[in-house]
């Protein structure tokens, strides 16, 4: 009975299919110019099959797809191909019973499907980030000069990757940096170029534009380093922080995961049913503006529209931060992003919120955050200003609609704009830039390791957070497509116009705001 209803179905397909092609060709015949085509269509279909038949192409066991005359032949970018798979092999043991690297890593990139999706925005300023070398290059005594801010050297040579440490860094912060690059390599085999860089973990940069001035040719050019934050006044290249593939010290997942988590927490709570204030959580002690910032909370003689919480990082630690879960902070309508010792890596979590983001104007920035926009993607404060913070509150519960439009387009820029195929995507233009510039022979040195996923993740055998966090950030296999495309870098008439857009959007709000507050100090004298 299956088989004659599939019959009557597919006679049916076939008359529908006649009938279509019958309708199309008298269509075409409609011209001389298509009639020449007609013939020719006309002509092949007869040598495939009888009643001018299309052929149909089995999309999968439940759908047909009739494929199109004019279509050109299956590109051979949209096959599938048997993609690579490299998990760990933590078998891999010497005479001294250490771990070493496979030798049958892939060293070609051969996606499997073609992309033409361009860059988000942000990634027009990795040619400002490298511009001081753009005349000069990197010559290894310009490299060399960073050597005493560095924590660490790294060396990639023909897809392999050494490590040569200076010291150590906070918790696993040079671990986690390592490892992601790392996971660049099995993402993108053999398209990251020969080169020595050198990294700094601390929080604040390293080379400062004071010491380095371009008059004087004993110091000039600055010696390239990278960091995680830049500043107006510092030449740190702006790199990826350790805490996308994981902060296990603080229970902090890798960002592919806690994306994901942050979303489904946005769900938990409607923004029109949040609660409708301002909410800040962390260490104060790390910074004097944190402090200050503290002064803001509320009291028993005034409500400022926040709540400031402390963050009690001995009860936390022995508790393993089960308690500081971030998708379970978006409960608030309104959320504060403040730096600390410098940058801090909170601002990804609290832009991921649907909350509109109270961003206290920062010293410092990361390598997404410049594209951001005021009042589109986040609320602008001024620091050590309370009534500001009061203001926005207030703003945004009598423009509820506008306020959720700012949350919600900061969540947006958040989980689209930095998926991990974008970080990794910015790491490769960025390392491919900078490998440009080398103007030296890449060498390993004597002290250096060579490093690989095998050797940093296999000795880890506790089942603890950090081994986790490399599990679940673990790359398993090349991209199936390549790189976005890179947008063409600002020019300096452009790069002027953006930010004078955003101060003008920043001066905005600071007019509104000191307007509110002289209607209210007029109307308390009265």
């Amino acid at each position: 009975m299956g088989e004659s209803r599939y019959v009557v179905r597919s006679t049916r397909f076939q008359h529908q299919k006649q009938q279509s092609v019958v309708s199309l060709c008298s269509k075409l015949a409609n011209s001389w110019v298509t009639t020449t085509i007609f013939i020719f269509i006309f002509f092949i279909l007869l040598l495939g099959a009888s009643h001018c038949r299309l052929d149909m192409v089995a999309i999968n066991t439940s759908t047909l797809q009739v494929s199109s005359i004019f279509s050109k032949n299956i590109n051979k970018t949209t096959i599938p191909k048997i993609i690579t798979k490299i998990p760990l092999d933590c078998t891999l043991l010497n005479n001294n019973m250490t771990q070493t690297c496979p030798s049958n890593y892939p060293t070609k990139f051969e996606p499997a499907i073609s992309s033409s999706e361009t860059c988000p925005d942000y990634f027009r300023w990795i040619q400002q980030d490298l511009k001081v070398w753009q005349e000069t290059g990197i010559t290894r005594e310009t490299l060399e000069r960073a050597k005493p801010n560095a924590h660490f050297r790294l060396v990639i040579k023909s897809g392999r990757l050494y490590v040569d440490h200076y010291d150590k860094a906070y918790q696993t912060r040079d671990v986690f940096t390592i490892w992601g690059i790392l996971q660049l390599l099995r993402m993108y085999p053999g398209q990251v170029p020969d080169l020595e860089l050198l990294f700094l973990c601390h929080d604040r940069p390293g080379i400062w534009k004071k010491y380095f001035r371009k008059e004087d040719n004993a110091t000039w050019p600055p010696p390239p380093l990278f960091h995680y934050c830049g500043h107006r006044d510092a030449y740190d290249i702006v790199f990826p922080d350790w805490s996308f593939w994981g902060w296990p010290e603080v229970n902090i997942k890798e960002w592919n995961k806690l994306s994901v988590a942050i979303k489904e927490g946005n769900k938990k709570v409607k923004w029109e049913d949040r609660v409708p204030y301002a909410y800040w959580k962390g260490n104060p002690m790390v910074s004097i503006a944190r402090r200050n910032f503290m002064t803001c909370n509320v009291s028993d003689k005034y409500d400022p529209m926040v709540r400031l919480y402390v963050q009690d990082w001995k009860r936390e630690t022995r508790a393993g931060f089960k308690g500081s879960n971030l998708e379970d902070q978006c409960t608030h309508r309104y959320k504060i992003y403040i730096e600390g010792n410098a940058w801090s890596v909170s601002e990804k979590y609290i832009l991921a919120c649907d909350s509109m983001t109270l961003l206290i104007k920062p010293e410092f920035y990361d390598f997404f955050v410049r594209s951001m926009i005021p009042m589109e993607h986040y609320w602008p404060i001024r620091p050590n200003n309370c009534v500001d913070l009061k203001f926005a509150v207030e703003w945004g519960n009598n423009n509820t609609d506008k306020a959720q439009v700012i949350g919600r387009q900061g969540s947006e820029y958040m989980m689209k704009n930095l998926e991990m195929k974008y970080v990794y995507d910015y790491m490769l233009y960025m390392l491919q830039g900078y490998g440009k510039l080398m103007k030296l022979d890449v060498t390993v040195p004597e002290n250096a390791t060579e490093v690989c996923s095998e050797t940093m993740a296999c000795p880890i055998t506790d089942g603890g957070l950090i081994r986790q966090c490399m599990d679940d950030s673990l790359v398993m296999s090349p991209s199936v497509k390549p790189a976005c495309d890179l947008p063409q870098p600002y020019g300096d008439g452009e790069l002027k116009r953006f930010l004078e857009k955003q101060e003008n959007a920043e001066r905005e709000v600071e007019k509104w705001t000191d307007e509110y507050w002289e209607v209210q100090s007029k109307i308390l004298q009265q």
